[in-house]
């Protein structure tokens, strides 16, 4: 039997659950709490509806008085860590959940619940109801995060303010105009957590779509401070180097792409059937008498429904080429049915990307 992450949430997840809150909530009914959690049509929700599901019953059973319950949930999340309940704490999201559906009025205790239950699982998306709410005052705390001792709540500061985090509530303000929270980046951009730089990094690839002279200018400005700062901005340059920014091209030395020559293209599945691989290669040539820096990408063109073409970009690598130097690149391509992609049968393309530039284009045939 396949296992689904919505099954995370188990009847043994919530009967073990149950215990711990019968300790922090001598009161606590653990029989009716998992007969409301288990209603007649729990089988049909999906990971986010069970989540939410549980967060809305807990409240049934949590004091009205929202200090009150944000204590409980401190309890709750101390009794679990000194238990070793879980080695994963994503099945938690609602407690992150409760404090956005039942603290927005309440900024203060909300603040420092998120501080403490970030620690434990991540707030990134009930954070984000709050910017909309308190705007200044609480990117002004999210700064004051970006300063925290703790790895987890200076990722929430990035995390949580990413002006097109996925799946999350939108910050159409972030998105006009980031300057507010780039002050909070500055302070994270030689984090010594790995967690916290990528987070930055997504952060800046989520300003280059809309502002993409910002992250420029930061990239400039933040160059040469240490090899991890540098790796997070070429990460979050990957939008823009994807799209062939000349300026971004030429910052990183990838605008000689005229000066290399492809051989050999072909197409060596001109029909692939959905569920199978687009095989492909080429010949790249440095035929100049200089070493050249190469970024080698390959765009696919979906067929949509409606007929026209989606370019989706897949890097092969970068490196430099010697002079004279010949580079042979075989690559697949799945069509393997997921659930972020529909596939639709009929005629796709393929194009050859490099330093920006594309290429060479060709046709291949997708059939069911």
């Amino acid at each position: 039997m396949s296992y689904k992450l919505k099954d995370l949430y188990s009847p043994s997840f919530y009967t073990n659950f149950a215990e711990v809150l019968k300790k922090v909530l001598p009161s606590f009914n653990a029989s009716a709490f998992t007969e409301k959690i288990f209603h007649a049509d729990w089988e049909n929700m999906e990971l986010k509806d069970r989540m939410r599901h549980t967060s809305l019953i807990l409240h049934d059973f949590f004091p009205e008085d929202f200090e009150e319950a944000t204590l409980l949930i401190e309890k709750s999340i101390k009794e679990l860590q000194t238990n070793r309940f879980t080695s994963s704490s994503l099945e938690f999201m609602f407690f992150p959940d409760y404090i956005e559906r039942f603290g927005l009025d309440h900024f203060e205790a909300s603040v420092q619940a998120m501080e403490l239950v970030t620690q434990f699982t991540s707030c990134e998306f009930a954070v984000r109801p709050f910017i909309l709410k308190y705007g200044d005052q609480m990117l002004e705390q999210m700064y004051q995060w970006s300063l925290h001792e703790d790895h987890r709540v200076r990722r929430l500061a990035s995390e949580g303010s990413r002006p097109r985090l996925p799946w999350a509530v939108a910050l159409p303000q972030l998105k006009t105009d980031p300057t507010p929270v780039l002050s909070l980046l500055n302070n994270l951009k030689n984090d010594p957590s790995e967690w916290v730089r990528k987070s930055v990094a997504n952060h800046l690839n989520d300003i280059s779509k809309d502002n993409p002279d910002i992250v420029i200018k930061l990239v400039k400005e933040w160059s040469n401070i240490s090899k991890e700062t540098d790796a997070l901005l070429k990460h979050g340059c990957r939008t823009l180097l994807k799209q062939g920014h000349p300026e971004i091209l030429k910052y990183y030395g990838l605008n000689t792409g005229d000066k290399l020559t492809v051989d050999h293209f072909c197409i060596t599945t001109p029909k692939v059937a959905i569920g199978e691989h687009l095989a492909f290669s080429f010949t790249l040539r440095n035929t100049t008498e200089e070493e050249l820096k190469t970024r080698l990408e390959y765009g696919v063109y979906y067929l949509r429904q409606n007929g026209t073409h989606s370019r989706k970009v897949f890097k092969i690598s970068e490196r430099t080429l010697l002079p004279g130097e010949s580079l042979s690149i075989e690559r697949k391509q799945s069509f393997k049915v997921i659930t972020t992609r529909k596939f639709y049968p009929g005629l796709q393309k393929l194009s050859l990307i490099i330093n920006g530039q594309e290429m060479k284009q060709s046709d291949f045939k997708l059939i069911e």
